[in-house]
């Protein structure tokens, strides 16, 4: 029997799984089952032998990772290759720079306006830095609390407009 309705998104750390977390009531059209591991704190045998196991069962998996300062999105899989070797490469997503881009790249104008977020609608090149410049004041004590206002008025089409690996991250999902 195989698991082929279920869908592991491995993430980093705490910021992207409170953003996947959000994104899961989207994805139950296509997944009866969605789980978010956390992997950062995690040995890599345990997460490869996690591939291995989610291989075998005939389930999906998305293993996400941020850009930061690689030169390329080539040269990020291929460091992830080299450390697991039960990854198949096409699953990895490299978030383009880092998750906070996404984060960001879900206010339309309205939600930009709202919370008095001044940059450029493409949020590529967004770093965590850049990202905690934006917070507003009334946040200042809570990066986490901005972070989840943001989530409060996500917009999926948004984010796909100003975010090219956010795009290329539905677009992998269809496909899986």
């Amino acid at each position: 029997m195989t698991d082929g309705n279920k869908l592991y998104i491995l993430v980093e750390g705490p910021d992207d799984e409170r953003f996947f977390e959000r994104l899961i009531p989207l994805l139950r059209e296509k997944y009866s089952e969605i789980k978010i591991v956390k992997y950062a704190q995690t040995k890599e045998k345990n997460i490869d032998n996690l591939l291995k196991s989610i291989k075998g069962t005939g389930a999906k998996y998305v293993y996400m990772v941020d850009l930061n300062d690689s030169p390329c999105i080539r040269g990020k899989k291929s460091k992830i290759k080299c450390k697991l070797k039960n990854i198949d490469e096409k699953r990895i997503i490299v978030v383009r720079r880092e998750i906070e881009s996404w984060y960001i790249a879900g206010l339309d104008k309205d939600g930009r306006k709202r919370l008095k977020i001044k940059c450029s609608s493409s949020t590529d090149s967004i770093s965590k830095e850049q990202f905690n410049n934006l917070i507003p004041r009334k946040f200042a004590d809570s990066r986490i609390n901005f972070m989840i206002e943001i989530l409060n008025s996500f917009s999926i089409s948004a984010a796909k407009n100003n975010n090219t690996s956010f795009s290329y991250f539905f677009k992998k999902l269809s496909n899986l």
